[in-house]
């Protein structure tokens, strides 16, 4: 068993190569998906900021009105 893991794991002798490709191509999955859920909250953020009432909206006070 431990000598198959350890042949498996060399890959016939490109198991940096193999694993580091796999490490990296999960590092830039994760920091794509990190990134896009930083995106969405600054976008939403931005929405809510300018949901608020408007200057039209709002009633005239004073006695001019």
């Amino acid at each position: 068993m431990n000598e198959s893991l350890g042949s498996f794991l060399a890959m016939g002798g490109y198991g940096l190569y193999v694993w580091g490709s796999l490490g990296m191509c999960a590092v830039t999955m994760g920091l794509e998906v990190f990134l896009l859920r930083s995106r969405r909250h600054a976008l939403d953020q931005q929405a809510l900021q300018s949901s608020g009432p408007s200057a039209a909206d709002q009633q005239p006070t004073g006695s001019n009105a």
